[in-house]
């Protein structure tokens, strides 16, 4: 018996595998499971066609045996079993592709994952065997052939004994050492948990012989362990069953089962299409956001599947990121079983697949705001971060594909409203969409230049997350409405001639203006009159792009940059604090100074900032009031 060798790229990959320390080792049950249902398809499928061949589909199996005293695990089917040519052919050789030039590439780090990265199917097995041995006899064949080898130095191909059509393959595990423990697959419960996480669609019995204890008859606490055949798969999955066939309860078992989530999810997305790209989508929008979602921590991504065998625990390329909360699966025949995170990147069937799982998330996210506003304001409350984050991320390109999920708080409606709902109330003759930001509800409510607005009958979008007024920024207009800061210097709520009257007003008392900024070191762009105020004395307003609360969310942020929105100190024109002014300007200029510093800190407060010098504005508070 002469010993054969190895191409050159089976032996480098095997060599490589032989000797590799990657964590997902498990994959190489997988790998020969799903060769085994590939060969039991062949023969159900040539029986269909080839009178010769009698075969009950209903007889087809994978059978998995363990061997703890040899340190055998062994994996049986009874499909088409393979020739000793196609032995030779088969698991000689291992077909030409990148997959070698990769890993040299990356031949210095550690825990690639090698079968993610470009699946080697049958070689998985030396990962975590020292030796293989394969039986077959091939349903075209009435001879058996043995094919055997300990890794890259060959292999022999020698008659064998056999009876049955099919093909038995046994691996010697290896000797567990400091790093590894191999006999973990030699244990019931790590097959088992294997078969369960990998295969457990396989449309084919998966059966082992496993121990059960059972109590003893007529004993309390006597037991024995009793020894029984066992399907370890389920064989049909939930998805590819007919949505009138699952009830909403297995649904929710299968989420709780398969994510660990045990509190139902808000909306559940079963579909299934055919064409030009064939799959079935099992998606999940969860009630509540993971511990981790906001951290590095957490990975977007549904579980990918070819034929109802796992390839991926999560691929990210199937959910864009504002759709990251999303669990599930996609299951498609069009995807190889082995197919490299490499390779998906530049795979024109997954981009198909995720451009229409991203539609479909939409459509039911809009039928849930449209059927169920009130679960739909609750996954809001959940998500509605992360749909903003979207709406805002890579410069708004994903604007309109967002704008008409985003919800805000009406000041007329007391609730939260889409930007279409505001459009349609909108007063005759109002060309633009009102806003106002702050940290809360009752605060913007309390903002002076809110009360005008409001006054006038125009109903305002209360912004109260960070990211709003960068939303509307990217958003810039909904429609052909532009969006219009309350609080920003061009506001524009008077008449022609109110306009001009206070354009002179202001005109007139330019000078006293100029003291005044003085007084409080050029702290603000401009010192004006105004009419935007009812009852209060003063506000700060903003000129530009930045307005005072982006000022405060970007100073948050962890950055050695400052930024500074340009400010206005507006006072009401038709207060009484006017007249004051006016009359310490013409006698008490020194007086107008501290005044001036107290209605700017007292502005400051207002919109939530900071005083600089807090004690000096209560001496002269504390002085004024014992006048």
């Amino acid at each position: 018996m002469k010993e054969k060798q190895f191409k050159a790229e089976s032996k480098r990959l095997l060599d490589l595998m032989i000797n590799s320390i990657y964590t997902n080792k498990e994959i190489f049950l997988r790998e020969l499971i799903s060769n085994g249902s590939d060969a039991i398809d062949k023969l159900y499928y040539r029986s269909l066609t080839d009178k010769n061949i009698s075969t009950n589909r209903a007889d087809l199996k994978i059978k998995i045996d363990i061997d703890k005293e040899n340190r055998n695990l062994i994996i049986s089917d009874n499909g088409c079993g393979m020739t000793e040519k196609e032995l030779e052919t088969n698991l000689g050789t291992i077909a030409k592709s990148g997959s070698l030039a990769f890993k040299e590439a990356n031949e210095k780090k550690e825990d690639i994952d090698i079968i993610g990265q470009f699946g080697v199917g049958f070689y998985s097995a030396f990962m975590v065997s020292d030796e293989v041995k394969v039986e077959s006899k091939s349903i075209d064949s009435d001879e058996a052939y043995c094919w055997k080898s300990k890794g890259a130095e060959g292999y022999t191909i020698e008659p064998c004994e056999k009876e049955e059509v099919g093909t038995k393959i046994t691996l010697h595990i290896k000797e567990d050492t400091e790093e590894e423990n191999y006999s973990l697959f030699l244990e019931q419960y790590k097959i088992e948990d294997i078969v369960k996480k990998y295969s457990d669609y396989i449309s084919y019995p998966i059966q082992m012989e496993v121990t059960h204890k059972h109590k003893k008859e007529g004993t309390e606490n006597e037991y024995e362990e009793v020894k029984e055949m066992e399907t370890l798969n389920s064989m049909t999955p939930i998805w590819k069953k007919a949505k009138s066939k699952v009830t909403d309860e297995e649904y929710n078992n299968f989420y709780s089962e398969k994510f660990y989530d045990f509190e139902k999810p808000v909306k559940v997305i079963h579909t299934s299409v055919e064409g030009q790209c064939s799959y079935n989508a099992l998606l999940f929008i969860p009630a509540h956001l993971p511990y981790d979602y906001y951290t590095k921590e957490y990975k977007k991504g549904l579980q990918l599947y070819s034929n109802g065998v796992l390839i991926m625990e999560k691929c990210e390329d199937l959910l864009p990121d504002y759709f990251g909360f999303v669990k599930g699966l996609v299951d498609s025949q069009d995807l190889s079983l082995n197919i490299s995170r490499e390779m998906l990147q530049h795979d024109r069937s997954l981009k198909v697949i995720a451009k229409n799982i991203e539609n479909k998330i939409k459509s039911e996210l809009e039928k849930l705001l449209k059927d169920n506003r009130d679960e739909y304001e609750k996954f809001f409350h959940t998500f509605g971060l992360q749909l903003k984050y979207g709406t805002y991320d890579n410069y708004g390109a994903n604007k309109d594909k967002l704008k008409d999920l985003l919800l805000f708080y009406s000041s007329t409606e007391k609730k939260l409203v889409t930007l279409k709902e505001y459009k349609e109330r909108m007063k005759e003759g109002q060309d633009v969409i009102y806003y106002a930001a702050g940290e809360t509800i009752d605060k913007i409510d309390l903002l002076p230049q809110v009360e005008m607005v409001k006054e006038k009958g125009f109903e305002i979008l209360y912004l109260t997350d960070d990211i709003d007024e960068f939303v509307f920024t990217v958003l810039t207009q909904y429609e052909d409405k532009n969006f219009q800061n309350v609080c920003a210097d061009n506001l524009d709520l008077d008449s022609e001639e109110e306009k001009e009257s206070l354009k002179k007003k202001n005109e007139e008392y330019k000078e006293m203006f100029a003291s005044m900024k003085d007084a409080i070191s050029g702290e603000v762009q401009d010192i004006r009159f105004t009419h935007r105020l009812k009852n209060h004395p003063v506000c700060l307003t903003s000129e530009g792009k930045i307005s005072i609360e982006m000022q405060k969310v970007l100073n948050q942020m962890p950055t050695d940059n400052e930024v500074d929105a340009k400010k206005i100190l507006e006072i009401n024109e038709s207060h009484p604090i006017v007249e004051k002014l006016k009359y310490l300007y013409e006698n008490d200029k020194e007086k107008l100074k501290d005044y001036t510093k107290i209605l700017y800190s007292q502005a400051r407060l207002i919109e939530g900032l900071a005083i600089e010098n807090p004690t000096e504005i209560s001496n002269l508070i504390c002085d004024l009031i014992a006048k």
